[in-house]
């Protein structure tokens, strides 16, 4: 029997643990990335652990997520994050050079490589055949000084691809397609692969927007084979050397298989407040439309922008229409420049922004009040655009350029012809905003907002945990930490940015959690689905968080939730969600031996003499953690154990 592309990579990635079997399995990684969001937490946290230099082939820290300066802290940290970079031996993209996914393919991805980063948009780099996932920030600073990283051994998940897209159809409404199909829910445990003869179709950055939008369906990474267009936009970016040809054998097997006729698809929009509930764009065509933001890390390539200039070239936007834009890098913007595109967005009113993530992440162009949005981003999440009450719409460029002319949502199948745009020979190669590796003896610059790092107390044996917050399905880590332009800043503050934690969904959190001192939550299924950023564990733990109890985790959330100490449980009956109400206390008795065994144990309710059967699904390893309070007092543990050793990783 043939390996499939995700097993070729994984075996040659392979540390320990057994591809055949569904236990955990540990992967040696090529590659990783930051972003300023979450990298400065994971730069303190390599710190933490001593040692001199990242022991990658390639460390990149990007600055794109907090690049609005309107106080002192997002510069401090910018600065604090540069001087690490030189110090600890990574790369450092500067602000302005553009958002990670986007460089990153350009620059610096590889076929059949292995990239970690803090993002759960990093499997974006799955469109250039590339093994990427995303992961907290303290995974990645563990593999950052070549440590392994740990995932359940996913299934693989085949998507056949046959057909050709049809005029006005692009990439963006494939994954939109495949979501509407499987849900946010749809990919979690799975690896999705794409093959079939649909696959040639589809340039480079086409795939980039398909495995980028993958972490919508929970899937730990998306990938595409490397072939001749592989091979192109290698050779376009000045970088044939790295291209290697990777594909599935023909006789490879794959736990589930999805296929999809291209040429059956339609223009189609994601409608509030989910990835996953899509329609197609003629269902909703005729609502006034507020604002058309088009960028972020799924849809701001050179490609995607081009379509956009001709769509509105020679036109106007509609007046009732706020229009911007966000290339996706320094390199993309220069070639829109050279080429007249930019005038001609300009020309039609469009504002432009800054290439960074921006919108994507509520750092500006926040919506008026109860506006209809129509953006090109990854996700909708209610309040996610920093307007409580707007309506966002996710959609193809094509779909978004449409919406701004006419003001309404616009299949643009009406426009008429569309825009025919050539893949470029070669793209304009500028890397001056990329500082290479520097001198390991640079200080690290240190502004007043970054705090020290807290870590948890070790897991006390006996708990009585009150529930200080019940929740239902598909809670969001933007639910539990909110981003945007006022909370963000303080993401190297612990203290300042914990009194913001579960904020829109009840403002009493901080100080009611603080008023217990340890603490339980109640969720329903995937709790912790979308951004990877950790802090939804790390400031939770401390608020005084020790047990999750909910009837499923997304896969980086509770990895997160294990390295900050805290403990994921899972019900045995799910009914029994019914039963647990917030005030009510939970009390867990022989927790250590209950976290060293596999067996289901019982937690009782203070108002019940009936126990409600509990699971933690913990390996070996991750039991280890939990015990010593958290992967880095784990690590310390292990490195002040070792009689021997080069490394505490």
């Amino acid at each position: 029997m043939g390996q499939n592309l995700t097993q070729k990579i994984l075996a040659a990635h392979l540390v320990s643990g057994d591809l055949n079997q569904g236990s955990e399995i540990a992967l040696r990684i090529d590659q990783t990335l930051t972003q300023d969001a979450t990298g400065t937490m994971a730069y303190l946290q390599f710190e933490a652990m001593n040692l001199a230099r990242v022991r990658t082939e390639c460390s990149v820290s990007y600055i794109d997520h907090n690049t609005l300066q309107t106080g002192f802290e997002n510069a401090d940290d910018h600065a604090f994050l540069q001087s690490a970079a030189a110090r600890f031996g990574t790369y450092f993209s500067r602000p302005g050079n553009g958002i990670c996914h986007q460089v990153h393919l350009e620059r610096f991805a590889q076929p059949g490589k292995t990239l970690l980063g803090s993002d759960s948009h990093t499997p974006t780099a799955g469109g250039m055949g590339m093994l990427a996932m995303g992961a907290g920030g303290l995974d990645v600073a563990v593999a950052m000084g070549g440590g392994a990283f740990y995932l359940p051994n996913p299934k693989v998940l085949r998507v056949w691809l046959v057909g050709q897209l049809s005029e006005w159809v692009s990439a963006k409404d494939i994954i939109l397609e495949i979501l509407r199909r499987l849900t946010v829910k749809g990919g979690v445990g799975k690896i999705i692969e794409y093959a079939g003869p649909g696959v040639k179709t589809l340039t480079v950055p086409e795939r980039a927007t398909i495995t980028n939008m993958g972490a919508e369906l929970g899937a730990s990474s998306s990938i595409f084979p490397s072939d001749e267009q592989t091979l192109r936009f290698l050779e376009a970016q000045g970088r044939a050397d790295d291209w290697v040809a990777l594909s599935a054998d023909e006789d490879a097997s794959y736990d589930e298989t999805l296929e999809l006729d291209l040429s059956g698809l339609v223009p189609m929009v994601a409608q509030p407040h989910s990835p996953d509930n899509v329609v197609p764009v003629s269902e909703r065509a005729g609502l006034p439309v507020n604002q058309v933001a088009i960028g972020s890390c799924t849809n701001s390539s050179y490609q995607d922008l081009m379509r956009v200039s001709q769509i509105l070239k020679g036109k106007h936007v509609h007046p009732n229409v706020s229009l911007v834009i966000s290339p996706g890098s320094r390199q993309v913007l220069s070639m829109l420049a050279a080429d007249g595109a930019l005038t001609d967005l300009l020309d039609s009113g469009a504002r432009l922004l800054e290439s960074t993530c921006g919108p994507c992440i509520g750092m500006g162009q926040s919506p008026v009040s109860q506006a209809v949005s129509v953006r090109t981003f990854n996700r909708n999440f209610l309040g996610r655009s920093g307007t409580q009450d707007a309506s966002v719409f996710l959609a193809s460029p094509e779909v978004a350029a449409a919406c701004a002319l006419t003001g309404f949502i616009t299949d643009p199948r009406t426009l008429g012809l569309p825009p025919v745009i050539e893949f470029p020979q070669q793209f304009r190669i500028d890397d001056s905003m990329i500082i290479p590796p520097g001198d390991p003896d640079t200080p690290i610059r240190r502004g007043p907002n970054i705090q020290p790092l807290p870590l948890a107390p070790k897991l006390d044996n006996e708990l009585s945990l009150p529930v200080v917050l019940k929740l239902g399905d598909n809670v969001t880590t933007d639910d539990i930490m909110p981003a945007g332009s006022k909370i963000l800043p303080l993401r190297s503050n612990i203290p300042a940015i914990a009194e913001f934690v579960f904020h829109k969904l009840d403002p009493q959190f901080a100080a009611k959690a603080k008023g217990f001192k340890q603490s339980a939550i109640i969720a329903g299924h995937n709790y912790g689905q979308g951004s990877s950023r950790e802090h939804a564990a790390l400031a939770p733990m401390y608020l005084g968080l020790r047990v999750v109890l909910a009837q499923s985790f997304a896969r980086i959330h509770r990895a997160n939730l294990i390295n900050f100490g805290i403990l994921p449980l899972t019900f045995v009956h799910e009914e029994d969600l019914a039963r647990l109400q917030p005030g009510m206390v939970l009390k867990l008795t022989d927790l250590h031996q209950a976290i060293q065994s596999s067996e289901p144990f019982a937690l009782v309710p203070d108002n019940s003499s009936t126990p409600i059967l509990v699971k933690h699904d913990l390996t070996e390893r991750q039991a280890k953690i939990l015990l010593a309070g958290g992967l880095l007092n784990e690590t310390k543990i292990s490195a002040n154990s070792a009689s021997n050793t080069t490394s505490v990783i």
